[in-house]
């Protein structure tokens, strides 16, 4: 039982898996910290911090509107960091040229030679 749980553990998908899940938890730290930043940036232009106490007639949709902001740049960085550069990666991978074969060594060359005569008896 062990055994079968090592191998389980041990697939490729779960430590793939598992890898995602720590750099993720690493990126979106730093995607936080820069949400914080952009956020005092509009805080600078709007007066307040963030849209939390924004209340247009009594509506208040400022908390709305401040994770409106906080998801617009979490999915402009997942965008600029991980999509871009797998695109540009298949797009490489499809267009790339096809390694040319590599030239039959002597040995080959020989073995052919004696197969075509063998080929003429």
């Amino acid at each position: 039982m062990i055994k079968g749980f090592k191998d389980f553990l041990m697939r490729g998908n779960v430590v793939d898996l598992a890898v995602a899940v720590v750099i993720g938890t690493a990126f979106a730290k730093v995607v936080e910290s820069f949400v914080t930043v952009i956020m005092d940036l509009v805080g600078k232009l709007g007066g307040t911090p963030d849209f939390s106490s924004f209340k247009p007639g009594g509506v208040a949709i400022g908390g709305f509107l401040t994770a409106l902001v906080g998801f617009l740049v979490v999915a402009a960085a997942v965008y600029f960091m991980v999509v871009v550069p797998m695109n540009l990666l298949a797009e490489r991978r499809k267009s790339g040229v096809e390694p040319e074969p590599e030239a039959p060594s002597e040995e080959i060359i020989v073995l052919q030679e004696i197969r075509d005569a063998l080929r003429v008896r």
